[in-house]
């Protein structure tokens, strides 16, 4: 079974400053500093280019079907302001997923005058697979904790 789930959010900054925190460890720092109640703590391990590893703890008894899970940067495109990463340890994979890709897109925002465009889109996609006899599973991945992570980096670049 294969899946996908999305959103977008206008942000008022430029795409090159908001690719600034997307393109970056930023990202982690602002979620991990912001969203105390749903995430314990975050281990990095590199220094936020392609192969750097993240583990996601959750606080215990949380309500997200498991305890952690360790995500790996796949894929970072300054050019496109693509960024990708796939859980390689623990979580999703523990329940029956093949693939859980997360990829953030920063996009400048169409605009008539000539002067730089003032707001971007920023877009979560959830990319995944899930192997049939876990299909239940698939009601695990949901885009709202990544939308209240785009939201606090929203706040952190307006606020910047």
């Amino acid at each position: 079974m294969i899946g996908t789930v999305s959103e977008e959010l206008e942000v008022n900054v430029s795409a090159s400053k908001a690719w600034e925190v997307y393109s970056s460890l930023k990202l982690a720092k602002i979620t991990e500093e912001k969203l105390k109640s749903l995430i314990d703590r975050l281990e990095i391990e590199g220094d936020g280019g392609v192969g750097t590893l993240i583990k996601i703890v959750f606080p215990s008894g949380g309500a997200v079907g498991f305890n952690s899970y360790t995500e790996k940067f796949t894929k970072i495109d300054h050019e496109k302001r693509v960024k990708e990463t796939e859980v390689v340890e623990g979580g999703y994979l523990d329940l029956g997923f093949n693939l859980f890709r997360v990829r953030f897109e920063v996009i400048d925002k169409e605009d008539a005058s000539p002067s730089p465009p003032s707001s971007c889109i920023t877009r979560c996609t959830i990319e995944y697979e899930i192997k049939e006899e876990f299909a239940a599973n698939a009601s695990f991945v949901s885009i709202q904790t990544l939308v209240v992570v785009m939201n606090a980096a929203a706040d952190f670049l307006i606020a910047k």
